[in-house]
């Protein structure tokens, strides 16, 4: 995951205005302080020898190779066995590298979907969390613990601590007889799990975000029925929160995007009462999320490459989650791999993105008492 500057994001910006409108109208309310302390997490989940989420993906997972066949049972097994009524899909294709000539490498990104049971296609909006399951090709054995296991780990606690709730939401809204067809009451959760996103020689345009590339070029040409809310599958993000390079300790996850601080604030708000009430371990030198009184003037015109370029370019609102700087003396090398993680943290960016996701779908009123 070589990470190259982004040369301007200026023609991005004046892309993102019309659908930064739709999202700042939708739902978001803070979650108590009782709801905040029942978000917890099974260490054993994130156990780097035996952890149901985290274990069966410490391994080489290079696309094309029965590592990643690996990495993709377990990613789908997850969903079929633990969450059965979420959707899941898989957009395949297939590609020339730098490295394998003019073989052509398959790459296969899984779709997990829950939304109100009550939508049509094209009827609801999704927060869509992402990352990329690949791994790198060289050096040989490279685990990529941090990039991007962990953050795959994460994203399935995510889904099955928030699947009861969704659920609930949604009965309680059958039951009152609020059936949504409104942009912001049919709100869905997706999660991507993109192949392809490392460079297989070395980073450009055509060598990386192999999958994301695919997908996003797929989702724009891809019409939903007539008179459909969402003219297409691209326009159905309401919010594209990309995790990458998670899980050392002290990281500090700069706020990358002017049109989407709000929703770094509103994260960094979580992790702030979260850390006040005790409910987080780790102990950093400061917030993950520093940069909530980022001024609009502090804003430059350059991001970091990764997985979500080929949406942002085409309208997405991106919220990116990866520090800067890099991991030291991990990104990239032999030691990105389970040993070198700090579990503390991995727990605590797990909490984090969780209680982000509740208020992102207003789930506070499920808890009208408090």
């Amino acid at each position: 995951m070589p990470r190259q500057l982004a040369a301007s994001w200026g023609h991005v910006l004046s892309l993102l205005a019309l659908q930064f409108l739709v999202v700042a109208v939708t739902a978001y309310g803070a979650l108590s302080d009782d709801v905040l302390r029942n978000i917890t997490v099974n260490e054993a989940d994130f156990d780097i020898h035996n952890g149901g989420l985290l274990a069966p993906l410490l391994i080489p997972r290079v696309p094309g190779t029965p590592g990643q066949a690996k990495a993709q049972e377990h990613l789908a097994s997850f969903f079929r066995t633990q969450l059965p009524k979420w959707n899941i899909t898989w957009q395949n294709s297939t590609a020339t590298t730098p490295a394998t000539g003019t073989k052509q490498v398959p790459f296969a990104n899984l779709i997990a979907r829950k939304e109100p049971p009550w939508t049509k296609p094209g009827q609801a909006n999704y927060l869509t969390l992402v990352a990329h399951y690949d791994s790198k090709m060289k050096p040989d054995g490279f685990i990529g613990a941090t990039d991007s296991a962990v953050p795959c780990a994460i994203l399935l606690h995510v889904a099955r601590f928030i699947d009861e709730y969704m659920t609930r939401m949604h009965d309680e809204m059958i039951a009152l007889g609020e059936l949504g067809g409104t942009v912001p009451m049919d709100m869905g959760v997706q999660i991507l799990l993109l192949d392809g996103e490392e460079a297989f020689v070395a980073w450009t345009a055509t060598d990386s975000l192999y999958g994301a590339r695919s997908l996003a070029a797929e989702w724009e040409t891809s019409m939903n029925p007539a008179m459909s809310i969402y003219k297409t599958p691209l326009e159905q993000i309401s919010m594209f929160v990309l995790l990458d390079l998670l899980g050392t300790a002290g990281p500090t996850v700069p706020s990358y995007f002017q049109t989407t601080h709000w929703a770094y604030q509103g994260m960094a708000s979580v992790e702030k009462r979260m850390r006040n009430l005790g409910l987080l371990e780790s102990t950093p030198a400061q917030s993950f999320l520093p940069e909530a009184d980022k001024g609009p003037n502090l804003f430059g015109s350059a991001g970091v490459q990764d997985d979500h370029i080929p949406f942002i370019t085409r309208g997405v609102p991106t919220l990116h989650l990866i520090p800067s700087p890099f991991p030291v003396g991990i990104w990239h090398t032999m030691n990105d791999d389970g040993a070198h993680l700090d579990p503390a943290t991995v727990r605590d960016w797990a909490k984090i993105v969780t209680a982000f996701t509740m208020e992102w779908l207003d789930m506070m009123e499920l808890f009208p008492e408090q």
